[in-house]
């Protein structure tokens, strides 16, 4: 492990301390420290505390939320690409302190450090995506029907947006979003999960000193909580025009009911069931190494986790055999160690939610091909699992953010595209083939129902230069690339008369 000199040194170089404020809008303001119950950040590794936090009341909440609208309304007219060049300027910061952050990540949410790194590297890469999206803002002309006019569309800020992150990506869906809504003019407020409060507390400390440096404020704001209710407050507030959120289908509903309510935006990035599917012509070393990531990296705790393995039956005796000796060598342990490749669970409620699952596979018939048990030491630990089961299974059906592999069989390429969409999620898929019409029925109106249908690679692991999302109970919200930036903006056509006569659209006359 690093040594904690070095872990120490790195928490201080992120402005970490002690006990620390749990709201900001900027370097002049974090939020009280006193006279409150603390909200204990855990080492899940390690079940120590690495840090304490003092969350936000409600009277935190109304300082930002009236920040925030207050900022928009300047924020909003400065150029999109002087908004661009101060997320470039956060972007360089992070590059500055990526080892550092890393560092965090990994320690907080239990990561390898690799992965902490990479989660970092992601902001950074995204940084770059929206300051040279800040310059193609575009819009479009079209041609009117009556003559002597012109018609267009442009994009224009649509106000302060509500981030609620989950603790599995504790600080890149932030970026996803806030550097998009940053740059289309809008202010946002950051509800990070309060399972990884620090490294959301990492970033805000970031963005302040940039903030400062080039004379705003409130463009970033930090709101950390863990009572429903103030959550709550920020998804009803009006002011608030759309509120993206990243987390449980259970909470995504409620807040697409509630934001609905009032008529507001709800960009909804839920859950995944995610499958790779092996024809018969499949490279199987290929698919494998991209199996172990997909279905071990982040101890199963991605939302593109592989979770289901779907195999031609001429192919299942040879990938289990080949997973099977490949799981046995993944080196489970603290994830700032060299050479671990899978750390614990966030917390003792996903170990549960794990051995519930074990147990669930065993009663409905299933084999465990391998791991399948709880590591009684410190720290949330698991064995990765490999079990066989059929796709209809309870179990299988729901998401279980553990490192656990439902394997399955089928015998024609329809069968098991049938299988793959057989589920009420649909982010991310995969197919390992050698057969191009395979490949294209997969990516075709016919093949996966997902919002991301890969070849040859696995499902975890998305570039930020593609809108990434999914459909059915994912959610159906899109961030990061591609045209995502639309979210965050208001559509307006105009249409501008530059005659002396007023027709009318459709021929109409009127008088």
């Amino acid at each position: 492990m690093l040594p904690m000199s070095t872990i120490q040194a790195a928490l201080k170089e992120l402005g970490i301390q002690t006990v620390n404020p749990g709201g900001s809008t900027g370097s002049e303001w974090w939020s009280d420290q006193s006279n409150r119950p603390v909200l204990p950040s855990i080492n899940p590794a390690t079940e120590e505390t690495i840090s304490d936090i003092i969350p936000c009341l409600s009277d935190d909440y109304i300082r930002i939320a009236n920040v925030s609208v207050d900022s928009f309304n300047t924020w909003r007219m400065v150029p999109a690409p002087k908004r661009g060049e101060l997320v470039r300027l956060i972007g360089q910061a992070l590059r500055e302190k990526k080892d550092e952050l890393g560092t965090l990540v990994s320690m907080e949410v239990g990561k390898i450090k690799a992965e902490g790194d990479g989660e970092v590297q992601e902001m950074i890469d995204m940084a770059d995506f929206a300051v040279g999206q800040s310059r193609m803002l575009y819009g479009a002309t079209m041609q009117s029907e009556r003559p002597a006019h012109r018609m267009s569309e442009q994009w224009h800020p649509l106000g302060p947006v509500g981030v609620i992150t989950a603790f599995n990506f504790p600080v890149a869906v932030w970026a996803w979003n806030a550097f998009l809504a940053a740059i289309a003019g809008d202010t946002v407020i950051w509800k990070p999960s309060p399972k990884a409060p620090l490294c959301a507390i990492a970033v805000q400390q970031i963005c302040n000193r940039v903030m400062h440096q080039q004379g705003y404020h409130g463009i970033f704001s930090l709101l950390i909580t863990d009572q429903s209710s103030l959550a709550e407050t920020m998804v009803q507030d009006p002011r608030l025009p759309l509120i993206s959120f990243t987390g449980s289908v259970a909470v995504g509903r409620r807040i697409a009911s509630t934001v609905g309510s009032r008529l507001g935006r709800a960009l909804l990035e839920l859950s995944g069931n995610n499958a790779v599917i092996i024809d018969e012509t499949a490279d199987l070393d290929l698919a494998v190494r991209a199996i172990l990531f997909g279905a071990v990296g982040t101890a199963g705790q991605r939302c593109t986790t592989t979770r289901r393995l779907i195999v031609h039956e001429s192919r299942y005796e040879e990938v289990t055999a080949k997973l099977v000796k490949a799981y046995a060598h993944i080196h489970i342990g603290n994830p700032l160690d060299p050479g671990v490749l899978m750390g614990p669970l966030i917390d003792h409620a996903a170990v549960e939610t794990y051995r519930a699952a074990i147990d669930d596979i065993k009663n409905e018939g299933g084999s465990i091909l391998c791991g399948g048990h709880v590591l009684h030491r410190p720290g949330h630990f698991v064995e990765p699992t490999i079990a066989r089961a059929e796709n209809h299974w309870p179990v299988v059906q729901r998401e279980t953010f553990a490192p656990i592999l439902y394997v399955m069989t089928f015998r024609t390429i329809d069968e098991a595209i049938r299988l793959q969409n057989e589920v009420p999620q649909g982010l991310s898929s995969a197919l390992f083939t050698t057969r191009v019409h395979h490949s294209e029925q997969f990516i075709s109106a016919v093949g996966s129902d997902c919002g991301i249908a890969n070849i040859n690679i696995g499902t975890s692991g998305a570039e930020i230069g593609g809108a990434f999302g999914g459909e059915k109970e994912t959610g159906g919200g899109r961030e990061a690339g591609s045209d995502a930036w639309k979210a965050y903006m208001r559509r307006q056509t105009n249409t501008v008369n530059w005659g002396t006569d007023l027709p009318l659209a459709q021929g109409i006359t009127f008088g």
